[in-house]
C-alpha cells in the first residue's frame, strides 16, 4: 500500500466491504461486482446488457442497499412517457398554483429496466439527467440528489420488442457490461441460498451516502501521470484511424477511460495509475461507443476483437515512478 494516504486506505476498505456483501447475492460474478463498482467510484452511469433473468436487476438492488441508496426502478415499455422520467407539474386546486410532482429519475440510483424496450423520446429524457444531474420541467432546472446514478438494463438486439439505442444516448454510460449464465457450480450456490429466504435481506449497509461521494472525490485525486495520459490519448486516436471501425472513441469515452482508471488503480491498493489500470477497463469503456464498419461486419469482427488488435499494437509506455 505504498503511497496511499489514509483516505486511499478507507476508500479501499470500504470497497472490499461493498463487494463483500454485493457476492451474497450475486454468486460467482466477482468480475461484473468489481466492474460496477469501478464504475459508480468513477461517477459514471452502468448499462447491463444481457438475456433476461441472469441477475442484471438484483445486482443494481444489491448495491442500492450495500451503498445505503435512495433506489427507484421503472420497467420501460412503450407507453413510458418522459414526464414518468422528469416528473411534471399538478395544479393544486387549494392554492390555485402548479406544483412539481417528482418523477422517477429524483433518487440516487434509478434503475431503468430494459431501456431499450421504450421509445426513443423516452430515452432522450434520460440525457439531460445522466449528463447533468438535472431534470428540466416547464422552464424550472431541479438538481437530482448527490450521488445520482444510472443503472440501466437492455436485452439483445434482436429481441422482441427492442431497438437499439443511439449513439448519443450510449455515450453516457461510462461502462456496458454483460453478466452471462452463472457456472454450474453457482447456479446450485444460488438455487441453495434461495431455498428459505431472500439474500438480498442480508445485505448490510457499508457505507452512507455521504462517504460515497467523499469516495468518489477520493478516487478523483489519483495521480494520473503524462505518459499514462499519452496512452489514452493513442489508444483513443487509434480507434478513429482503425479501418474496420466507421466511429471511433469520443473525447467523452476518453475522459471516462481516464476516471475509469484512476478507480481500477485505487481499487489495487494503488494512488497513481499504471498502464495496466487503463487496459482493464479499456474494452467496458470502449466497446459500446464505437461502430464497426462495413468491412468488419464481413469479415465477421466484433468490437472486442478489433479492441484486443488496438491494445496490442499502441506501444504501452513504461512507469518507473511511483507517485
Amino acid at each position: 500500500m505504498k503511497g496511499l494516504n489514509q483516505s486511499h486506505i478507507d476508500v479501499l476498505n470500504q470497497s472490499k466491504a461493498i463487494i463483500n456483501e454485493v457476492k451474497k447475492v450475486i454468486v460467482g460474478k466477482d468480475e461484473t461486482i468489481i466492474d460496477v463498482l469501478v464504475a459508480i467510484l468513477s461517477k459514471g452511469h452502468i448499462l447491463l446488457e444481457d438475456n433476461p433473468g441472469v441477475g442484471k436487476t438484483t445486482l443494481a438492488l444489491a448495491f442500492s442497499k450495500a451503498l445505503s441508496l435512495d433506489y427507484k426502478r421503472v420497467q420501460f415499455t412503450p407507453d413510458v412517457l418522459p414526464s414518468d422520467i422528469t416528473g411534471f407539474s399538478v395544479l393544486n386546486k387549494e392554492t390555485g398554483k402548479f406544483e412539481y410532482s417528482q418523477g422517477a429519475a429524483m433518487c440516487n440510483l434509478f434503475l431503468a429496466d430494459e431501456i431499450n424496450r421504450t421509445s426513443s423520446k423516452t430515452q432522450a429524457a434520460l440525457l439531460e439527467v445522466m449528463e447533468e444531474g438535472k431534470v428540466t420541467v416547464d422552464g424550472i432546472t431541479r438538481e437530482t440528489p448527490k450521488p445520482f446514478i444510472v443503472i440501466a438494463t437492455q436485452n439483445p438486439i434482436g429481441s422482441i420488442g427492442t431497438q437499439m439505442l443511439p449513439e448519443s444516448q450510449l455515450d453516457r454510460f461510462i461502462m456496458r457490461l454483460s453478466m452471462g449464465y452463472p457456472s454450474e457450480s453457482s447456479e446450485m450456490d444460488m438455487l441453495r441460498a434461495r431455498q428459505n429466504s431472500n439474500p438480498l435481506d442480508d445485505i448490510s449497509p457499508v457505507i452512507t451516502k455521504e462517504q460515497l461521494l467523499e469516495a468518489q472525490n477520493v478516487v478523483e485525486s489519483v495521480h494520473v501521470s503524462d505518459e499514462v495520459l499519452s496512452y489514452i490519448t493513442r489508444l483513443a486516436d487509434a480507434t478513429r484511424k482503425n479501418d474496420y471501425i466507421k466511429l471511433g472513441l469520443s473525447p467523452r469515452g476518453s475522459l471516462a477511460l481516464c476516471r475509469a482508471a484512476k478507480a481500477t488503480a485505487l481499487l489495487k491498493a494503488r494512488s497513481y495509475c499504471i498502464p495496466d489500470d487503463v487496459i482493464y477497463p479499456f474494452y467496458n469503456v470502449a466497446g459500446h461507443r464505437i461502430v464497426l464498419s462495413p468491412t468488419a461486419k464481413i469479415s465477421s469482427l466484433t468490437a472486442r476483437d478489433i479492441l484486443k488488435d488496438i491494445i496490442s499494437s499502441v506501444p504501452v509506455p513504461r512507469i518507473t515512478k511511483e507517485y
